[in-house]
């Protein structure tokens, strides 16, 4: 039986992947790395200090690891200021399953990020827990984000259901012993033998509702 449900936030709730992307794109650039075109889908998931230091060891950015992050940071915060890339239907998705059930956020997000864009969407009262991967000791496609979230609803991981959209997201979550709903990222496919891990997939979080998770309870 599900007893919580656990957010993904980056191409779940926000379409920010392309962003990230770019963002990450332009600093490599600038600081005189070298960009590879499989850059974004191999950082996906993984948390910013993960990301950081790949982008100066592997991508040859010469700041340390701590600027980068904290520049990426600030780059995107504007642009979620100047204007929020929700998801057409995510908030009133998220209202509806926090009508039914507790909801977490794990994300691969900075804290500063998540905590902006709850503010900013006003879905910050939905959730009783959010953890960035930032906080746990590795990223995605290792359970750790999705643990802590569970720990932090107080509800046992084989209780809660997941909301994913990447490979690296929906491996976490299968690999915390949760089950999983995917929503392929458009721009950033999952890979098949991740996608065969979810319990459901759909195609819009339009679709996301109290009795997508109850058939999952069955």
């Amino acid at each position: 039986m599900i007893e919580a449900v656990i957010f993904d936030m980056d191409g779940v709730l926000i379409e920010s992947e392309q962003l990230w992307d770019t963002t990450r794109e332009d600093l490599t650039r600038e600081r005189g790395g070298d960009w590879r075109a499989e850059a974004q889908r191999t950082m996906m998931g993984m948390s910013s200090i993960e990301w950081s230091r790949y982008m100066h060891d592997d991508l040859g950015v010469s700041d340390a690891p701590v600027w980068i992050s904290g520049e990426i940071v600030r780059r995107l915060a504007n642009g979620y200021r100047a204007e929020l890339p929700i998801i057409d239907g995510a908030v009133e998705a998220v209202r509806r399953l926090a009508d039914r059930w507790p909801l977490a956020v794990a994300s691969s997000s900075n804290r500063p990020l998540i905590d902006l864009v709850l503010e900013l969407t006003g879905l910050e009262v939905c959730f009783r827990a959010t953890v960035s991967s930032e906080e746990v000791s590795r990223g995605k496609p290792e359970p750790d984000v999705y643990l802590a979230a569970a720990a932090g609803l107080g509800v046992k991981p084989e209780a809660c259901a997941a909301v994913e959209d990447s490979s690296n997201g929906i491996l976490a979550a299968a690999n915390a012993g949760m089950r999983v709903v995917a929503l392929p990222n458009s721009a950033f496919a999952p890979r098949q033998e991740a996608l065969s891990r979810a319990d459901i997939v759909l195609t819009s979080i339009k679709d996301l509702c109290v009795e997508t998770f109850e058939g999952l309870s069955d």
